[in-house]
């Protein structure tokens, strides 16, 4: 599967080709109105001079917006100081009266568009609009007098970066989701074909197993009821959602949770993705193992258990509840006080780092539940 960055640089190519092209097609237009203006100007020379270091740079960026798998930000400012050089050019080439009275269009007119639509395809809607407000200050600048024909070009330029860079953004975002969906689908046709094997072979062994284990008794029995949690805890795991993170650093929580699962302890998810940053959701199944464990060792030999995720938007609750022989009033302050501070350390400091709360209730006979609570937009881990 193709790494975030090469579907990014994908969905890019189009618009670095659109960049190019307008480059190349604003540079014929200012070559026509230079020749429209031959001899008109205060140093015809210095204008066509310019319009040559216009073709040699048009040339060089070409090549490297088309050829990079990366473009540099460093460039891209190298290529907006050259357009507002070139524009500044316009100076030492037009005339007083050509600058202020006759207006006639700068050396590089509409080729320096170009380099708006590169910052709004490198950097977005913030690089775009701003690589348009710098354009535009130069013009204001080279005239040297602020009206109403400038004021337009300030707001087109301005406007042409924003909406590029969202379209750049968009494409990106786009590209990214639509990489993401093929990966999923894979990953579960993949899923579904393993599945389809283990149940035509191990599980069924597994199965057979527990069934001819638990006639025979005794000793066989006891690898019956282990080929059980085997079997339980393999399904589990076929059935889980793939392992997937998206662009931005979130994760399903379900899969995580789900693969938990064995003949005495049962799992619920919900059917949608349940997204929380990536550390989250490694931590919050870090902190359902060590739950199970503490009903393995404290429970008792016929505890089950039951571990529910719920989704609420803001928030995401997990719980884990047995039916134990609980835990006796005070007996956790005990072992604080003499310390071992195994549930207050991995599982309270663990979610009190993600901004979540943690909540135990319990007594003697009655089983035990914990329920954690993390904020969607908790406190960064790691």
């Amino acid at each position: 599967m193709s790494s975030p960055r090469a579907v990014r640089k994908d969905a890019l190519k189009p618009l670095w080709r659109a960049a190019v092209l307008l480059r190349a097609i604003t540079w014929l237009f200012a070559a026509g109105v230079v020749l429209a203006h031959d001899g008109e100007y205060a140093n015809t020379v210095l204008a066509w001079v310019t319009i040559g270091a216009m073709a040699l740079w048009t040339v060089a960026t070409s090549v490297y917006y088309l050829r990079r798998s990366k473009v540099a930000l460093w460039f891209t400012l190298l290529d907006l100081g050259v357009c507002c050089a070139v524009m500044c050019m316009s100076r030492l080439v037009l005339t007083h009266d050509q600058l202020t009275v006759q207006v006639v269009p700068l050396v590089p007119t509409v080729w320096v568009t170009a380099v708006v639509a590169v910052g709004a395809v490198r950097s977005g809607m913030v690089g775009g609009t701003a690589f348009g407000a710098v354009v535009s200050a130069f013009n204001y600048g080279v005239r040297g007098y602020f009206d109403t024909d400038l004021t337009r070009d300030f707001v087109l330029l301005v406007g042409v970066g924003f909406v590029v860079g969202l379209a750049s953004t968009t494409s990106k975002q786009s590209a990214e989701r639509l990489a993401m969906a093929m990966r999923a689908e894979a990953a579960t046709a993949e899923r579904e074909r393993l599945a389809r094997t283990i149940h035509d072979s191990v599980l069924q062994v597994l199965a057979r197993v527990r069934k001819r284990g638990r006639e025979l008794g005794g000793e066989a029995a006891e690898l019956a009821e282990l080929a059980g949690t085997q079997e339980v805890a393999l399904r589990a795991l076929v059935a889980a959602a793939p392992l997937e993170s998206t662009a931005n650093g979130q994760a399903d929580l379900r899969p995580r949770i789900q693969v938990l699962a064995t003949n005495r302890y049962q799992v619920a998810v919900p059917a949608t993705p349940v997204l929380v940053p990536e550390c989250a959701a490694a931590e919050l199944a870090y902190l359902v193992r060590e739950a199970l464990e503490n009903v393995d060792r404290h429970a008792g030999d016929e505890a089950r258990a039951w571990v529910l995720v719920e989704d609420l938007g803001d928030e995401v609750v997990v719980s884990v509840r047995d039916d134990g022989v609980g835990i006796a009033a005070g007996r956790l302050d005990d072992a604080e006080a003499q310390g071992r501070l195994g549930v207050a350390r991995s599982i309270r400091g663990r979610v009190a780092e993600l901004g979540g709360t943690a909540t135990l209730e319990t007594s003697p006979g009655q089983g035990t539940e914990w329920e954690v609570r993390i904020p969607m937009r908790g406190r960064n881990c790691g």
